[in-house]
């Protein structure tokens, strides 16, 4: 739920221009950062419960989409608040503009969150001021300072040992902004797992088979929808919602219990039922009834029966068919196995007269 009011169209204006790289005049230090406040009885009528988990997501105007995704990935799960923080124009270069490290600390003190997802960069791409120097973007001293300020702010969000999940940037319409966002993403990569985070890749999901920008793309039931908008930075419901697909996963293997949901018909009554009569002459043992929803259904990892571990490539096939739209083909023989069968050779004989 936010509780600040829309951006105007000026302002939404100077975001794009400074997460291209073309706005070279400072963004008004006196405008106020964009904070929405998701609380777990916010504006969809969710359940309040006592002791839920947290998620801090704070960052630039990406991270405002990912926190927009993860309150509607998170709406049936009562055991989890997303609360976002974010600042638009903001990032890690223009610290007299707005400085994350200095505010990170009090929102944590004021959320005590159990989880932060930091989203940032967008707005970097320009020249940074280093003492009494104004270093130019992409100079080796450049990247340098840029590095030691990825490797700090993530080393300040782990002070409590708290997990920190950085979320690498998407491409954008501009080839330059794309290529320059391959070069923070190494850099986010690299800094934020010396310091025990985890870096979140989320590029395959918005590039088309040849790695290229895409404006249209399978959204996270596999259906080709509009993922970006007209200017080819911003995301549209849909690409929020496949944005906050690759954090919502890692957000529920941390949290555990807290990630259950309400959504399964008559789970809150099953999860409960006792089962005593005893089936081919073995226990029961009483199980959470699975989610058609959970990306990892019971989240096993050996096959039924066995002890041979499961061999994958790392993509399951629900992250084959949001990130590519790609489709398993069916086992031969199954209902849903529509290859052709190989037609039987035909031998001919010539005709003959009687």
């Amino acid at each position: 739920m936010r509780f600040s009011t829309p951006a105007p169209a000026a302002a939404r204006a100077e975001t794009s221009r400074a997460a291209l790289g073309a706005a070279t005049v400072a963004p008004e230090p006196h405008r106020k950062a964009s904070a929405r406040h998701s609380t777990a009885a916010g504006a969809r009528g969710r359940r309040e419960v006592a002791g839920c988990e947290k998620v801090l997501v704070i960052g630039d105007f990406v991270a405002d989409s990912l926190g927009d995704g993860l309150e509607v990935a998170f709406e049936m799960t009562p055991g989890i608040a997303v609360e976002t923080r974010a600042n638009g124009s903001s990032g890690l270069v223009r610290n007299d503009y707005f400085d994350w490290p200095k505010v990170l600390p009090d929102y944590i003190a004021e959320l005590k969150p159990s989880v932060i997802v930091i989203s940032l960069g967008a707005n970097d791409r320009q020249g940074m001021r280093t003492g009494d120097v104004k270093e130019k973007f992409r100079t080796d001293l450049w990247t340098e300072e840029y590095r030691k300020r990825v490797n700090a702010f993530a080393t300040l969000a782990r002070k409590d040992n708290l997990p920190v999940l950085w979320v690498g940037m998407p491409p954008f319409q501009s080839t330059a902004m794309t290529a320059d966002m391959v070069t923070f993403n190494g850099i986010y990569r690299e800094e934020v797992e010396k310091v025990g985070g985890q870096f979140i890749d989320i590029w395959d999901g918005f590039v088309d088979e040849e790695g290229k920008f895409v404006l249209t793309g399978s959204d996270i039931n596999g259906q080709q929808v509009r993922l970006r908008g007209s200017d080819g930075i911003n995301l549209t419901k849909a690409g929020k919602r496949k944005l906050a697909f690759y954090v919502e996963k890692d957000i529920r293997k941390l949290l555990g219990e807290a990630a259950a949901t309400t959504d399964v018909p008559g789970a809150e009554e099953l999860k409960d039922l006792v089962v005593t009569a005893p089936l081919a002459n073995e226990d029961i043992v009483k199980t959470q009834p699975i989610s058609l929803t959970d990306p990892e259904l019971d989240g096993a990892t050996a096959l039924l029966g066995g002890n041979a571990p499961l061999k994958s490539t790392g993509k399951s096939p629900r992250d084959l068919l949001i990130e590519k739209g790609e489709v398993v083909a069916a086992p031969p023989g199954r209902v849903d196995d529509f290859r052709l069968a190989k037609p039987e050779t035909v031998i001919s004989r010539p005709l003959t007269r009687n």
